[in-house]
């Protein structure tokens, strides 16, 4: 029962981490998102983010990042989306800001690890 417990907590806290929106989805300019986008995490690890196919608010998206790869249609709504467990805003011209939830596999403790990208291609 305590570890029944122990993932609703767990999952309360990643759900509680998302804002719910009450916007509508607008079309977005495609040549805002289109392309590859760079950063690297404070931990040194580099990822990549290519945006593509940007039609209205949908856009198919690869994430890649030291040995984590995925690809997913995604919704763009308020100057973000987001890939499994990580999310991308909008920040300005050519910048974005990425949140990734990452799980220590050791502790099962989680973190959030941001980092800004910038549009490269």
């Amino acid at each position: 029962m305590a570890d029944l417990f122990a993932t609703i907590a767990a999952n309360y806290k990643t759900v509680g981490l998302t804002v719910p929106s009450k916007t509508a989805y607008v079309a977005v300019d495609p040549a805002l998102y289109s392309g590859g986008w760079t950063g690297t995490y404070a931990n040194k690890k580099t990822f990549k983010i290519t945006v593509s196919n940007v039609t209205g608010f949908r856009a198919k998206v690869h994430y890649q990042s030291e040995g984590t790869s995925k690809y997913q249609d995604v919704l763009i709504k308020d100057g973000g989306f987001r890939v499994g467990d990580t999310k991308f805003t909008l920040t300005g011209s050519k910048k974005a800001l990425i949140k990734n939830v990452v799980t220590d596999p050791s502790s099962g403790q989680t973190f959030l690890d941001q980092a800004y990208a910038a549009l490269t291609s």
